[in-house]
């Protein structure tokens, strides 16, 4: 869970001010490129909620479970870095053209238009994201489900075939992962988490401004 002083109200102005072009749209990896990041951003995700979350991720909270996964996906993933991920003998996605994405690393663009290597869920998905739907099946890969409780917000991310989240609390027993999947997230008893179109806490599907 990620705190920060704004409202819906101000997600939806935002977005109006960028629908008008107000704001710079950021550059975007071209369809191969932005399919290879999303091989490894789900991978990653993945690998975190099969095996434990790794010590290269330091901010663990639903906000920076993605952007941790959005830098090591856009990243040279050398034979170092494979072996200190777990990752040697495993089939691997292909890599990406590290001259394009080595400028998308740590540079979340923030509400005051300077860039930085954190931001919150709501500046992430406020300054970084563009919507895509209020539908769940609309969804590829690697999107974003955010949730707006006004001092609160919450991001999911799609993983194709069920859902990845941080729950914000660390606990000793319980590294706050979780994985569920679409009907299991619908059928919340707690209707607030419930990704549909008439629930008012989930502001839909949302993809990152860099991908096509």
């Amino acid at each position: 869970m990620s705190r920060a002083p704004f409202t819906r109200r101000t997600l939806l102005l935002a977005g109006a001010l960028l629908a008008t072009g107000s704001q710079a749209a950021p550059a975007r990896l071209d369809r191969a490129q932005s399919q290879r990041f999303r091989d490894w951003m789900t991978l990653l995700i993945h690998a975190q909620i099969e095996r434990g979350p790794t010590p290269r991720w330091t901010h663990r909270d639903c906000a920076g479970l993605v952007r941790f996964a959005v830098a090591e996906s856009l990243r040279e993933h050398d034979l170092a870095w494979r072996r200190a991920n777990g990752l040697l003998g495993m089939r691997l996605p292909a890599d990406l053209d590290t001259g394009s994405t080595q400028p998308l690393r740590h540079a979340w663009r923030r509400a005051d238009g300077t860039r930085d290597a954190f931001v919150g869920a709501l500046e992430l998905v406020q300054e970084n994201t563009r919507p895509v739907a209020r539908q769940l099946t609309q969804a590829v890969a690697g999107d974003l489900l955010f949730y707006d409780f006004g001092d609160e917000q919450h991001l999911m991310v799609w993983m194709g075939r069920y859902i990845a989240y941080h729950t914000g609390r660390i606990e000793a027993h319980d590294n706050g992962l979780r994985a569920v999947r679409a009907d299991q997230l619908l059928g919340w008893k707690d209707t607030r988490w419930r990704p549909s179109d008439d629930n008012p806490n989930f502001s839909g599907v949302h993809r990152l401004a860099f991908l096509a």
